[in-house]
Order: C-alpha cells, then sequence, then structure tokens
C-alpha cells in the first residue's frame, strides 16, 4: 500500500493496511506529543491518529483551510492505529528481489523506519517497518530478542 508524503512515496505491507480514510477528523488531545495528531472516531472505536511527517522527521504539512488528510489504518497486534498521510496510493506488488537496501542518505527517524528502496518505472518507493513506525519516539519495537545479561534466569518446566 503505497502513499505520499511531501513529496515522496512511502509503503507499508498491505497485510498491516485494516483500511484507507479518505476524509477523517482528527480531534486534538492536549499534551500529546508532538507526532500524536489526535484522536479519531472509526465507528465507534477511538483509534489515536499518527502525524507521519512529524513521525518521519519531514517538513509540516502545509496548513489549507477547511483540507482533511487521507489516513491508513494498521493494525499493530490488537490495537489499531491511523497514520495521517499527504495523498493515497496504490497496492503495488513489489518482488523481494526488487527491494534494494535503503539509501545511505537518510538520517534522523527515517534511517531508522525506511526498510528499504525500491526503484519503480517512475519513482522511489521506501518501505516503512509498520512495527517500529507505530511504536512510540524513542523505543524500538518489540521483538524477540535474546536474554540479556540483566534478565533473570528463565525458569522451564521438564
Amino acid at each position: 500500500m503505497t502513499f505520499e508524503l511531501a513529496g515522496d512515496l512511502y509503503g507499508l505491507d498491505v497485510r498491516r493496511v485494516q483500511e484507507v480514510l479518505a476524509d477523517q477528523a482528527v480531534t486534538p488531545v492536549p499534551l500529546a506529543p508532538p507526532e500524536v495528531a489526535g484522536l479519531v472516531n472509526l465507528r465507534g472505536q477511538v483509534v489515536t491518529a499518527l502525524e507521519l511527517r512529524r513521525r518521519l522527521g519531514l517538513p509540516a504539512r502545509p496548513r489549507t483551510s477547511g483540507a482533511v488528510a487521507p489516513h491508513v489504518v494498521v493494525r499493530d497486534g490488537e490495537d489499531v492505529v491511523a497514520l495521517v498521510v499527504d495523498a493515497l496510493g496504490d497496492v503495488v506488488e513489489v518482488a523481494d528481489d526488487d527491494v534494494q537496501p535503503p539509501p545511505d542518505t537518510l538520517t534522523g527517524p527515517l534511517a531508522d523506519l525506511v526498510t528499504g528502496a525500491c526503484p519503480l518505472p517512475d519513482r522511489l518507493l521506501l518501505p516503512l517497518d509498520v512495527d517500529a513506525l507505530v511504536a512510540p519516539a524513542g523505543t524500538a519495537p518489540s521483538r524477540p530478542a535474546g536474554p540479556s545479561r540483566t534478565d533473570p534466569p528463565r525458569r522451564t518446566r521438564p
């Protein structure tokens, strides 16, 4: 699933996309982190909306009177998160062999969230790591890892 942000094309694994919303109003949340655009009502379910421009360290969206930005709604385990984007794109099939390493020129949050680069006929597609994207800024997504030196020993049953 592709979408645009600040003129660039980004993508998410379509298996993680629940739906897209072309015109969803956002209710601001006082004292929320900067990347939280607010809350949206998704058929009675209150869902956090993340402003992807802020999350990715991109320039703020130009303010236009009355414009409502589209959302890509993704599943994060049992939770649902709405991602505020500039424009919705298409579903593009990309073979694993077509994915190249991310560009070395990426910095800041983009360097941590972009998983590769896929040259398309007319532009470059930058796939994003959904788990890292929806994790609170500055934290790593919950991924299985081996025990550390500070972890207590695990008990196992015979």
